[in-house]
């Protein structure tokens, strides 16, 4: 009898296993490459945009995009009612929006894990007080919060993210605290404990990085929720301030335009549908990737 030798099976390393958790969701990598697309153009937007986004050409308000009859190759997706370029604006627009999204979802994690490991770690002396402001303030809707904070602070682009930041950060307060109370009674956080390990070490060096799977899928969805935010501040005259391109700002104003000139509101409003859409469906694919009880046993 001839003996079958089997090929042993090669250790897959964490980061190979998280990136095929991840391609196994198509419409993940899907949404990967479209916000990946629309991050570097609007990264590259001083380089790529054809014209400057407040640059008005007043011979050419209200030009249509290029396919459309009476549309001009000088302006490839048209002109909006001041004959600024929607091409430049969409593209810096989205330096704006993006970066709201971004610097929103960072003031908001940060402290968010802070308060949630301290409330997780000192259950008696901290842990009511924090939960019970960050019932106070999930209690508000989101959108209502920041138009509170904002008619306080005034409109303008740090305090668009102040706003958005204080509405999104009961949710990494509650989530941080809820991992970190399931991980606390652990084995390997007792260990830690009885050699030697310091309050800060436990929270930060032991138990903190056992609980980032859940908080990197809630960042990424709270990206989206904050760009929506963004936009809807926009829309309301609350946010970033004109000239200054942002897709909801850009609603906003073309709002007025919509039967005349439709393309000046349906161009912002694919935009962020497109880039909300790409993110969520990421976020889909991150919770697929890192979380272990929906991971397929082969």
């Amino acid at each position: 009898m001839s003996a079958v030798l089997e090929k042993p099976i090669e250790p897959v390393g964490p980061l190979r296993e998280f990136w095929q958790g991840f391609a196994a969701n198509r419409g993940a990598l899907f949404a990967l490459i479209v916000f990946t697309l629309i991050a570097l153009a609007s990264l590259l937007a001083p380089l790529i945009a054809p014209h400057d986004p407040i640059e008005q050409y007043r011979d050419f308000m209200l030009t249509p995009p290029v396919w459309n009859e009476g549309g001009s190759t000088r302006f490839l997706l048209g002109t909006d009612e001041l004959g600024r370029d929607m091409l430049s604006r969409l593209l810096h627009g989205g330096r704006v929006s993006l970066g709201i999204g971004l610097a929103a979802v960072a003031m908001s994690l940060l402290p968010g894990v802070l308060l949630g490991l301290l409330a997780a770690f000192f259950q008696r002396l901290l842990s009511p007080a924090i939960m019970r402001v960050m019932d106070i303030v999930l209690a508000l809707p989101a959108l209502l919060l920041a138009i509170c904070v904002i008619t306080v602070l005034g409109p303008g682009l740090v305090n668009t993210v102040i706003a958005i930041a204080i509405g999104a950060l009961p949710g990494y307060v509650r989530l941080t605290r809820a991992a970190a109370l399931g991980e606390i009674g652990r084995d390997y956080v007792t260990a830690s404990r009885v050699a030697g390990a310091s309050v800060w070490r436990l929270m930060f060096v032991t138990v903190l990085p056992n609980c980032m799977a859940p908080l990197i899928v809630n960042a990424t969805l709270s990206f989206s929720s904050a760009i929506l935010e963004t936009a809807g501040l926009g829309f309301l005259g609350l946010g970033v301030q004109a000239p200054t391109p942002e897709w909801g700002t850009m609603l906003s104003a073309a709002r007025d335009y919509i039967t005349r000139a439709p393309w000046v509101v349906t161009l912002p409003g694919l935009t962020i549908l497109v880039s909300v859409l790409a993110i969520n469906l990421m976020g889909d694919g991150l919770r697929d990737a890192l979380d272990p009880k929906l991971k397929k046993v082969a």
